[in-house]
């Protein structure tokens, strides 16, 4: 070997040993996607993320020591977030929070598996975790002083970018949520102690939601979707993608180029869930209706999900609270219902019936009991709330929970694929014998919004 090609050699030995060495210091280690091969197919390269939390980790490998309550800084990329570090107690081997605490890591889109150690020597803990815009995740987890746990579940991180040319039409209330930054932002309530968090990119099944504020992750309090639960219900092996948005129709999807992104990242195998009516039964003009414009538009959902190998499952709209003197719940949607289930029965397409489950819900409650499931406070409940708060459309947290169970219902009872990846300690769900307002105590977040979202 010539010396020329002998000084070229260690060059490129010392390149690689040095990139080598950074990608170990910093904590991050190289994870390539299952499935993905090394020939002419596209090869997902990405880096896990290990955060070990407490004033005696800087002996910890392959893992990011963080001592102390860090602010969040786009050039670390990671840190507490929000004007919460005040919040944070960094004890041996945890931080410590008994407030809403948020922590930030800077990731690239895509679906994450996140596995949180959690537990504390010193007392009892209770944690409730959420990602993003109020995606709920962990449900008030108890664990014994000397406890340690750890909890895994994976989190659908996307900005509205499609291509070199597009991107989704974000309303001007969308810019500043959590849900459309450039980061994956995890929310500890109640009294916990976090040992660390792993981030590791991963390739699994997604569940893409299409609808509007019944669906979309409502980024504020008190307000609430059945889409920001249902994730608490699926396991680690399946992601939710949530597109839908307040106020949306069918047609806005397609033209904010929502369904334009969807079908950008949608894989063969995934499912693209549609639920709208609310906001598409005010639209107006030469053939915008149920069985024109609405069923047009469904179809066209449905084929361009097959189109990309997906399985579509529509969901009717759930209903609004609206009651009849005797009891019974007042018809608001009009043909709407019949118009996708026709839709639906034609195309041989799953359906759910969210209309009926929540017909029987909400008389199932009555006219008083089914106020505790909507935004429905008194003056001065909320910070700035001087007036009180009335919605007949749009859930509270409790109220949320129970239409996600009602379509976990509706997805059991077609037997759907998507059953396997429900967890198993999910109960079963009745919505004639409903669960109690009196029951539900998760913690809220410290972040919120008076006025009511988009639609109605």
């Amino acid at each position: 070997m010539t010396t020329k090609n002998k000084y070229l050699l260690f060059l490129n030995f010392l390149i690689v040993f040095s990139f080598t060495a950074k990608l170990f210091a910093s904590g991050h280690e190289s994870v390539i996607y299952e499935g993905s091969t090394t020939d002419s197919k596209t090869v997902i390269s990405e880096k896990k993320k290990t955060f070990f939390f407490g004033t005696k980790t800087k002996k910890k490998k392959k893992g990011v020591c963080v001592t102390q309550a860090l602010v969040f800084d786009s050039k670390t990329t990671y840190g507490f977030d929000f004007d919460t570090e005040s919040n944070v107690k960094v004890n041996s081997n945890s931080f410590v929070v008994n407030k809403p605490t948020y922590f930030s890591v800077q990731l690239a889109e895509g679906n994450y598996q996140v596995s949180v150690t959690l537990g504390s020597k010193e007392k009892n803990t209770n944690t409730t975790i959420k990602a993003e815009s109020r995606r709920l995740l962990v449900n008030q987890l108890l664990l014994k002083k000397g406890e340690t746990l750890t909890q895994t579940f994976t989190v659908n991180v996307r900005t509205p970018k499609i291509d070199a040319d597009s991107e989704i039409k974000l309303k001007d209330r969308d810019l500043g949520q959590l849900n459309w930054d450039d980061k994956l932002t995890l929310e500890f309530l109640g009294s916990t102690a976090i040992q660390s968090i792993e981030i590791t990119p991963i390739d699994v099944k997604t569940i893409y939601l299409a609808g509007d504020s019944t669906v979309t992750d409502q980024d504020l309090e008190p307000w609430a979707s059945w889409g920001q639960f249902i994730t608490n219900y699926f396991d680690e092996n399946v992601a939710v993608a949530n597109y839908a948005v307040s106020g949306g129709t069918l047609r806005s999807f397609k033209a904010a180029l929502r369904l334009k992104k969807v079908l950008s990242v949608i894989k063969p195998g995934d499912y693209l869930i549609v639920e709208y009516a609310h906001n598409d039964e005010k639209e107006k003009g030469e053939g915008i209706g149920p069985w024109e414009s609405y069923s047009a538009s469904l179809r066209e959902f449905v084929q361009a999900a097959r189109d990309k190998g997906a399985f579509p499952i529509l969901i009717t709209p759930v209903q609004r609270r609206a009651f009849n003197e005797d009891g019974t719940l007042k018809s608001t949607h009009g043909d709407y219902p019949d118009a996708m289930r026709k839709v639906a029965q034609e195309m041989n397409v799953p359906l759910v019936d969210l209309t009926q489950l929540t017909t029987t819900l909400y008389e199932s409650w009555g006219d008083e009991l089914s106020r505790k499931a909507f935004v429905q406070y008194p003056a001065n409940t909320f910070p700035g709330q001087k007036e009180k708060l009335e919605d007949n459309t749009h859930f509270n947290s409790f109220g949320a929970n129970e239409i996600a169970l009602c379509v976990l219902k509706g997805l059991r009872d077609l037997n759907s694929p998507l059953v396997q990846f429900i967890k198993k300690d999910t109960p079963l769900y009745n919505p004639n014998h409903p669960n109690a307002f009196a029951n539900w105590i998760l913690p809220m977040s410290n972040r919120f919004e008076i006025v009511k979202p988009d639609g109605n």
